[in-house]
């Protein structure tokens, strides 16, 4: 007699392997089928938990939220209350988390996201996911004095996005940016975001 796992621990593995296929192959490569064999789970195992191609991209995208938030460690970032210093220490260290240990990541987080644009039942997921750091960005940038936290936030969001992006898949793949450069870079958009 087999024993299967719990239900979370089940769609934990199903999540965690579809993360890993789509980035190693794309959403084209990501099946129930396949998900099964790559994780080792007798067949059917994936549609029991979920239905649809849009079930499973559902608890993929909330579990890459999951994945994400961990290394982002949003909750150890620092009170915007300790100034711009902190802040900057914060953000890059999290930018450079992503860049150097979570690649994979990155990667399937470009393609939910392109597909979240032909999609709109899977937009409403994905943009729920990003709204909990866009939040505590608009609360830190807030806290230091920004007199336009929302403009604020789309500036750094599009800087870190960009920069990850170009680490993950673009022409700087091969170079990635030290902390201390992160940390320099972020520093020098948030010094002219809040000082001008």
């Amino acid at each position: 007699m087999s024993v299967h796992p719990p239900a979370a621990s089940r769609a934990t593995l199903v999540a965690d392997t579809a993360i890993t296929l789509i980035a190693r192959r794309g959403l084209r490569g990501l099946t129930h089928r396949a998900v099964d064999e790559a994780a080792g789970l007798p067949l059917g195992s994936t549609s029991n938990l979920a239905r649809t191609r849009l079930a499973l991209l559902e608890l993929v995208v909330r579990r890459h939220a999951e994945r994400e938030a961990q290394v982002l460690a949003l909750d150890e970032m620092p009170d915007p209350r300790g100034g711009l210093d902190s802040l900057v220490d914060g953000l890059a260290l999290a930018t450079h988390r992503s860049v150097t240990r979570n690649r994979e990541l990155l990667i399937s987080r470009y393609e939910l996201a392109l597909e979240a644009t032909r999609r709109p039942e899977l937009r409403a997921f994905y943009d729920a996911a990003g709204g909990v750091f866009r939040r505590r960005l608009e609360a830190m940038v807030t806290a230091l004095g920004s007199t336009e936290p929302d403009r604020h936030v789309l500036s750094l969001v599009a800087w870190a996005d960009g920069l990850m992006f170009s680490c993950a898949a673009g022409t700087f793949h091969a170079e990635v940016p030290s902390l201390d450069e992160v940390r320099a870079g972020l520093r020098e958009l948030l010094t002219g975001m809040l000082d001008g």
